[in-house]
């Protein structure tokens, strides 16, 4: 596919007010605010279809413009399994290093930190990411094991990140479309879990589970503001997810830079209430989880909703419970 920007492309961006971050919120779901929150969902039978256009007209619906920019690329890379689609499909990674690139970004990179395994590069070896994704081994860096610079974050003086997730102007959360046994689902917001460096927290990022995973959610993404999540919904996880649940295709990619509002329409497009998973409730204070403060572009929600088999202990989560 080949990217051109013009000045037709760009007319309709012109006055939408997005950029990187959020641009504003209302306590009060029953409102309409007078700015809404645009989320794109966009279509995508397999990993066979033109993921490029695919991201790009998606993102392009959001307004995000990246020339120029220091992009980090964070995709949910946890496990490998082959039976199970636990990881952010590597064709959808390369798709979108290629798409950021195009759009004129400075620097393009991948960052991950799994949680669970401590050896990074055999994890990205064994689920086709140095096979698949061209140069990964000059652009990806390990976020457990690179040098960390300390912050002030979870009411803390010191709360050390990696060097080069604090050098990037603009962070991307290609997160995977899966139910979660704790927190019910895990989305672009709980994608953000592998940002904390396993060197200084240990395996699996235990300080978050003490802290609670919510709060812990919600504080990584306040930290973190400069992001725009893409969900890489074409192969999602049901059920016992977000490692032994079992591969559900529901064919569509969901883009936005409110990254509440892109997990809420996540969640619809599973039949799950975002009204009832604690970290989206409790984080109006970083964006939109209400369908009323948020501006549907692409396709429908309902063209592409189905349910996503839960736990027994998460039935209540359903938008018809």
């Amino acid at each position: 596919m080949s990217i051109t920007l013009d000045r037709r492309s760009a007319l309709p961006l012109i006055g939408l007010g997005v950029m990187s971050g959020v641009v504003g919120y209302n306590m009060r779901p029953d409102t309409i605010p007078t700015v809404l929150s645009p989320v794109s969902i966009m279509g995508a039978k397999d990993y066979s279809a033109d993921l490029l256009d695919i991201l790009y007209r998606g993102v392009m619906a959001c307004g995000l413009n990246v020339t120029g920019k220091r992009v980090l690329l964070k995709p949910n890379l946890v496990e490998y399994d082959p039976n199970t689609p636990i990881n952010t499909d590597p064709r959808f990674v390369a798709a979108a290093v290629e798409l950021f690139r195009k759009l004129g970004a400075a620097e393009v990179r991948i960052g991950e930190g799994p949680g669970h395994r401590r050896d990074s590069w055999a994890v990205a070896e064994e689920a086709g990411y140095r096979e698949l994704i061209p140069d990964f081994d000059k652009i990806f860096v390990d976020l457990n094991r690179d040098d960390v610079v300390a912050v002030q974050g979870f009411e803390e003086p010191e709360f050390f990140f990696s060097k080069s997730l604090l050098a990037a102007d603009l962070i991307v959360s290609l997160a995977k479309m899966k139910t979660h046994h704790w927190a019910g689902v895990t989305l672009s917001m709980k994608n953000f879990f592998g940002l904390v460096p396993g060197c200084v927290y240990g395996w699996p990022k235990n300080i978050l589970h003490y802290k609670g995973i919510d709060s812990s959610i919600i504080e990584l993404n306040r930290l973190f503001p400069n992001s725009f999540a893409i969900v890489d919904g074409i192969m999602g996880m049901e059920g016992n997810g977000p490692i032994q649940g079992t591969g559900l295709q529901a064919g569509v990619v969901v883009m936005g830079n409110d990254m509440v509002a892109v997990d809420s329409t996540c969640c619809r497009l599973m039949k799950i209430d975002p009204g009832k998973i604690g970290h989206l409730k409790n984080a109006q204070h970083l964006g939109y989880w209400a369908a009323t403060h948020i501006e549907q572009r692409g396709e429908r929600i309902e063209a592409y909703a189905k349910p996503f088999g839960l736990m027994k202990d998460f039935a209540h989560l359903r938008l018809d419970a």
